[in-house]
């Protein structure tokens, strides 16, 4: 009897133990963006000061799951927002994992469709499980209770029309993709997804993208997702590519990594740094 009250209790120390800990690690009080490691896709995750999580993207498969358990307290099963930037596969299959695994408040997507049978089974989820669905546009935002701000600044409505008629996307060709500019404070990120130049010189003519602290390299850095004019105006700090190993696309091309170089720009790439985290308190920010 003695030794299983001393199991019992030592037992809920170590509980009690992960949990002040995970409570210290995770509710900072300050922002966290992780750019999560999951091969040949996208996944980014982020932490605001209050404790609450968004998710853009689920990446290729399951792995997505790893990265949130690696950043949340395992006693924390929701996702406050879940975004997809757009129907390709190695964007939104990992959020059916993460829809089987967490309870999403809410979900935000593009109104484009693909014919892969995969994404049909993820809007199919969503529906069963009465999660409110938002169609965002450029203009759109989220503002959260803390002060962190998600404004979209694209596609607009035209330009969707223009490079997916009919509301479909395939999976060999990268049209419009939901871009998300991240704003707390004197901070900034923006979140590409596979967006192209011309997509994100739209949002810059249209006076809702400048400047920006942190960009996310659009297309897993392919040669067409950045141009020496949308560069010198975003003249970002920190440029990270979210890419896999010796994968078939050749990603990230030269071009764009010689670009990256040109402008001075501070680049990392998950298929060799891994996993990226950016914590910002809302005036200085850093990498971990």
């Amino acid at each position: 009897m003695k030794k299983i009250v001393l199991l019992i209790l030592l037992s809920s120390l170590f509980l009690a133990g992960i949990f002040v800990y995970q409570q210290a690690k995770f509710n900072d009080g300050k922002l966290h963006i992780v750019i999560c490691n999951v091969g040949q896709g996208d996944a980014l995750f982020i932490r605001t000061p209050s404790g609450q999580d968004v998710l853009i993207d689920g990446g290729p498969d399951k792995s997505v799951l790893t990265c949130l358990s690696n950043h949340m307290p395992f006693w924390d099963r929701d996702i406050e927002l879940m975004i997809l930037t757009h129907p390709h596969t190695d964007h939104f299959i990992g959020l059916v994992s993460v829809l089987k695994n967490y309870e999403v408040k809410a979900f935000a997507t593009e109104e484009l469709k693909n014919k892969a049978a995969g994404f049909d089974k993820l809007m199919n989820l969503i529906v069963s499980k009465s999660i409110p669905i938002r169609r965002v546009l450029a203009g759109d935002r989220f503002i959260l209770k803390d002060g962190v701000r998600f404004e979209i600044v694209g596609p607009t409505e035209e330009f969707i029309k223009k490079t997916s008629p009919g509301g479909f996307i395939g999976e060999s060709g990268e049209f419009a993709s939901v871009e998300t500019l991240l704003r707390y404070g004197k901070f900034s990120a923006v979140f590409t997804g596979d967006s192209q130049a011309i997509e994100l010189k739209e949002a810059i003519d249209k006076d809702i993208l400048g400047n920006v602290v942190v960009l996310q390299v659009p297309h897993h850095g392919s040669k067409t997702g950045l141009d020496s004019q949308v560069l010198g105006i975003l003249q970002p700090s920190l440029a990270v590519i979210s890419v896999g190993a010796k994968n078939k696309y050749g990603h990230p091309n030269p071009i764009t990594l010689d670009l990256l170089k040109q402008f001075g720009i501070k680049t990392l790439r998950t298929d060799q740094n891994g996993e990226v985290e950016i914590i910002s308190d809302g005036s200085s920010w850093g990498v971990k």
